[in-house]
């Protein structure tokens, strides 16, 4: 099938792993030159050679924390100035710490929503005006099922990924008319880092083996299994392309039914 992507041109944050990482390497196999960040040097620029091997594709990768606004905006001019344009944007950044609400400080609050709101509104400032010229763009979050149904050990997540959404449907009316379609993907738990760390934090809690954990989490999904970032990105790259050109506005959730509301 067709995505309609080939020489499209993709930023994808938090590139160097997980979720980002299986993203930006599934819209490589798709023809897409690509802009990728992530906090670390070394990682993102690994990354970025082996997705020219494998693919063949022009790839622009830069170290820099998403929650700093100028970084962001140095980073987006840059790749423009490579590119000559940015049709297609993933705001990913891995998430807060597993706490309960009690345990959370101020510090903890200022850093969530830098990391998983701000950020967004930060990249949505700059690559949207770039959409806007050429009337087609694809901005497209990345949060947790947590949106729809709160995890728990999760509550700075729970809370500012809720912000992303309001933001979404907020973007998704304003740009509509300029051929610009914003979107979320909420996936469920999916067999990354952060998934590592959240069974970490349930396995000290209630004394049992992180296996155990593990196996609890698959449990609770009708699939019984967590998902591969393959999965999640895959729907990604779907709604970056030709063949999902009137949806707009939504939360795609990706939990292998994880979520039981209607």
């Amino acid at each position: 099938m067709d995505l309609g992507l080939k020489g499209r041109v993709a930023l994808i944050a938090g590139a160097s792993q997980g979720i980002g990482r299986a993203t930006a390497e599934s819209f490589a196999a798709e023809g897409c030159k690509l802009a990728i960040c992530s906090r670390t040097a070394q990682a993102i620029e690994s990354t970025a050679e082996e997705i020219r091997r494998a693919h063949g594709v022009e790839v622009f990768a830069q170290a820099l924390d998403v929650r700093d606004a100028s970084a962001v905006k140095k980073f987006v001019t840059e790749a423009t100035a490579k590119f000559g344009k940015i049709e297609i944007c993933v705001a990913n950044a891995g998430g807060p710490p597993a706490k309960g609400f009690l345990a959370t400080t101020q510090e903890d609050w200022q850093k969530a929503l830098g990391q998983n709101f701000l950020s967004v509104v930060y990249l949505a400032q700059e690559v949207i005006p770039h959409m806007q010229r050429g009337y087609w763009g694809r901005f497209i979050t990345l949060t947790s099922v947590a949106t729809k149904q709160p995890v728990p050990d999760l509550v700075l997540s729970n809370a500012a990924r809720m912000a992303v959404v309001g933001l979404v449907k907020s973007l998704a009316n304003e740009f509509g008319k300029d051929g610009i379609l914003v979107n979320n993907v909420a996936p469920g738990y999916t067999a990354t880092g952060r998934l590592r760390e959240l069974a970490k934090t349930r396995s000290a809690a209630q004394g049992k083996r992180e296996s155990e954990i593990f196996d609890a989490l698959a449990a609770d999904t009708p699939l019984q299994r967590v998902a591969e970032p393959r999965e999640v990105a895959d729907t990604i790259v779907w709604l970056a392309s030709e063949r999902a050109s009137f949806i707009t506005g939504q939360t795609v959730l990706v939990d292998g039914g994880t979520y039981k509301g209607l």
